[in-house]
């Protein structure tokens, strides 16, 4: 594939259907990175499960569903209710510990939601259009749980309730425009998560995904996920919330570009080891590493 053709192809997953919504997890340009970070590192297997599966899609590839789960709110409101918990776990009883009966009751949770629809990903017997949507749910679930304000311990609805001034030149999603005004975003710290701190880096889509993906070796990537890999994932964004200082020091509301650049480096590696462990869950949920009962 061509670089001009991959570039209008991420382009197109960033803007399909025109479609925008309240941000809920690294905005559309997080999560159609993670997708395409993933697609590049899946086996001959997996890429044609794939393929098979997103055809008659839009557009038919990992980063042109990443944010399909995000989009119900407004394609579909009665399933987005359905599913909104699915996005998210919180440590009700404070730690990182996240303890599934009490913080995932029923699976309704971000680590509850990837098991449900992995296995249902790689059960061949599955009607096509469970097993797609599956797919779409798993790709963007996996993103979600990598970003930290997705796995709190803290009563503020992962930051969105931290309301925060932003001082920045970067436009903000037209859903949240009317809080824009001479340069400063009135927004939450959750937000600043999902969208700024990657929208502020100036790189064409194409470009931050190669800058991303250089560290990892070229080809598919075998290594094997654990059946408890998603709630040690959520474990992990949790304790980087204290151990990083995602919550500005001294109960702080006003920030600038300061803060955006300090944590980017952060937000760039959750994106990068998303699509990672996206694409290993994929090679061995559909592809060379599936069991042999559900293979094609």
């Amino acid at each position: 594939m061509t670089t001009n053709l991959r570039t209008r192809i991420l382009l197109l997953a960033l803007l399909c259907l025109g479609v925008t919504s309240t941000a809920l997890a690294w905005s559309r340009l997080g999560h159609a990175m993670v997708g395409e970070i993933a697609q590049r590192h899946l086996d001959p297997k997996a890429r044609a499960e794939v393929a098979a599966l997103l055809a008659g899609e839009p557009i038919p590839t990992l980063a042109g569903v990443a944010s399909w789960a995000d989009d119900l709110r407004t394609t579909d409101p009665d399933r987005f209710k359905a599913t909104s918990r699915w996005h998210y776990i919180n440590a009700r009883g404070g730690g990182c510990g996240f303890d599934l009966a009490r913080d995932c009751p029923d699976g309704n949770c971000v680590v509850g939601a990837i098991q449900r629809q992995l296995a249902i990903l790689g059960d061949r017997s599955q009607p096509l259009e469970a097993r797609r949507d599956a797919l779409k749910f798993v790709v963007h679930f996996v993103g979600d749980v990598h970003q930290p304000m997705h796995a709190g311990n803290r009563p503020d609805a992962g930051g969105n309730q931290y309301q925060i001034s932003l001082r920045t030149a970067v436009p903000p999603e037209p859903y949240a425009a009317k809080n824009y005004a001479n340069g400063v975003m009135g927004t939450n710290l959750h937000a600043i998560w999902d969208y700024y701190i990657l929208a502020s880096r100036p790189l064409p889509p194409l470009e931050y995904v190669n800058l991303l993906d250089k560290s990892l070796a070229p080809g598919p990537i075998t290594a094997h996920v654990a059946t408890g890999a998603p709630l040690a994932w959520a474990e992990e964004s949790c304790q980087l919330i204290d151990a990083k200082g995602l919550y500005p020091p001294g109960n702080k509301h006003v920030l600038t570009q300061d803060y955006l650049d300090h944590m980017r480096p952060l937000a760039e590696d959750r994106v990068r080891l998303a699509g990672e462990r996206l694409a290993e869950l994929l090679n061995q949920t559909i592809g060379e590493g599936a069991p042999a009962a559900a293979a094609p």
